[in-house]
């Protein structure tokens, strides 16, 4: 039997190498050869859903493939985010990222991926600021008004929320540790349920996505104290935010983002930030995200990148501060 050399079994396996990395960058530089699919980690018809099904079409258009949703709803978000963290790094499975994704380290105790490790930001889609609002009949009409208000009687105060750890519960912890008070957390099993018990009487206060309060707000069953993002909402301009109304530098919103798997090549990301910039350009994609309380952001991957890092180090601290335990 005829033994091969040791330099050429070598040289043999260095060829194939070589072979392997030239089809991988051939595969990269014609990106996107295939469907792209994108992982909704939650049901179809809710914000998260909304947000990326208004990209597709232009995202198509850029990229010259088609690019769907696949909603993967479960453990508010975590059983999709899940999957896009083990798929392979290839641009062609991607999550539609949330911002309670930097919430989850704080909350979960055996939580099976890491925001940053794990993921390739791309691009944000939007921000949308949270409003919050309390019962008409309430005395305090403002924010100072409420702080004082709330501080005359610490502890006896009562809050709704869509749950423990939710972006909304944890924009008022925000606001709460910010201006030194106290109040009582009542979570519900959804924000329509908090809600529902506000206009009705039966908690004074809660923060709730601006949609939703500025609807409230014009049938009268709801008293807007302020928004929750660092400047005012374009759908409600004439409402200031928190942060003007005595508590400076309070900035807590929701935001929606493309995200892909950890070790996705660079050139994959920039086409994929590309089209993103593409659809959020288009008028008539940004026309229906300010209809709906969203700014269209279009950020760098560097941008995104950043910002993940500090929401994570941001709502840890209000975690702490809160005397909430992870589960």
């Amino acid at each position: 039997m005829a033994v091969s050399h040791p330099v050429y079994r070598v040289c043999g396996l260095l060829g194939l190498a070589l072979f392997g990395a030239a089809l991988s960058v051939a595969a990269q530089q014609n990106y996107p050869t295939r469907t792209i699919r994108i992982i909704v980690p939650s049901g179809a018809g809710g914000g998260t859903d909304s947000t990326t099904r208004m990209v597709l079409p232009k995202m198509d258009e850029s990229l010259g493939q088609r690019v769907i949703a696949e909603n993967r709803p479960g453990a508010g978000s975590i059983v999709g985010s899940e999957a896009v963290a083990r798929a392979a790094p290839d641009g062609y499975t991607l999550l539609t990222a949330i911002s309670s994704m930097t919430i989850q380290p704080s909350m979960q105790k055996n939580l099976q991926f890491d925001p940053v490790r794990d993921f390739t930001p791309v691009s944000q889609f939007v921000v949308l600021p949270n409003m919050l609002v309390g019962h008409p009949s309430m005395q305090p009409k403002n924010v100072k008004e409420l702080i004082a208000y709330s501080k005359a009687r610490p502890g006896k105060l009562e809050f709704g929320s869509a749950g423990t750890g939710s972006n909304l519960h944890l924009c008022m912890e925000m606001f709460l540790s910010m201006a030194g008070l106290k109040m009582v957390h009542v979570p519900y099993k959804s924000a329509n349920t908090a809600i529902a018990d506000l206009m009705a009487g039966y908690v004074p206060f809660m923060v709730t996505n601006m949609i939703v309060g500025t609807q409230q707000l014009k049938a009268g069953r709801v008293h807007a104290y302020g928004v929750t993002s660092a400047a005012r909402s374009k759908i409600a301009p004439d409402i200031p935010t928190i942060a003007e109304q005595g508590v400076p530098g309070y900035d807590a919103v929701q935001w929606y983002g493309l995200m892909g798997p950890a070790g996705m090549p660079k050139d994959i990301v920039a086409k994929l930030n590309k089209a993103v910039v593409f659809a959020l350009q288009d008028a008539g994609v940004r026309e229906r995200f300010l209809a709906s309380g969203a700014d269209p952001v279009g950020n760098t991957p560097e941008e995104f990148s950043a910002l993940v890092r500090s929401e994570v180090t941001k709502w840890a601290k209000v975690v702490k501060a809160a005397g909430i335990k992870p589960e």
